[in-house]
């Protein structure tokens, strides 16, 4: 038996649409990194970006378990000496960029380097119910269907 790797040739993207209105951010972030990177396929290849375009509307109405709205905080630096500045998910969830939560989440469950960033670029989340996407008929991927787990009341 030979073991299978993935040629270019071989590859089919599909467009996957995600309505986040609900959904725990955590657990929606591990399913759009695992269809960004293609593990759902027989297909994959850990070297290839097998991987389908995803993507995510109504980010701003993603659900927050427990504290974590208010005690899980991004940190960043400045540069400059004593420069080291945060904010919390819920004010960036309230804020100007809401998508931006969903965006970290997924960014830090996928590889870093050449292929994670190759991979990022196939994720676009919005914070609205509209996207500019019709024209690929992205296939709607019903998240709160899976497990019971996956929505927040």
């Amino acid at each position: 038996m030979k073991t299978f790797s993935a040629k270019p040739s071989d590859l089919d993207k599909k467009w996957l649409l995600i309505d986040a209105e609900g959904l725990v951010l955590g657990r929606l972030a591990t399913i759009i990194a695992n269809r960004l990177r293609g593990k759902h396929k027989p297909s994959y290849t850990p070297h290839m970006d097998c991987g389908d375009h995803v993507v995510v509307v109504n980010a701003e109405k993603v659900a927050l378990t427990g504290n974590k709205a208010a005690d899980s905080i991004y940190y960043w630096h400045t540069g400059f000496p004593g420069g080291i500045k945060g904010r919390s998910k819920g004010a960036i969830l309230g804020g100007k960029h809401p998508e931006r939560v969903i965006m970290k989440a997924v960014e830090r469950m996928v590889p870093r380097g050449p292929l994670g960033r190759q991979i990022m670029g196939h994720l676009r989340v919005y914070a609205g119910t509209a996207h500019p996407h019709e024209a690929q008929q992205p296939v709607t991927l019903d998240v709160a269907a899976m497990n019971r787990k996956n929505t927040r009341a």
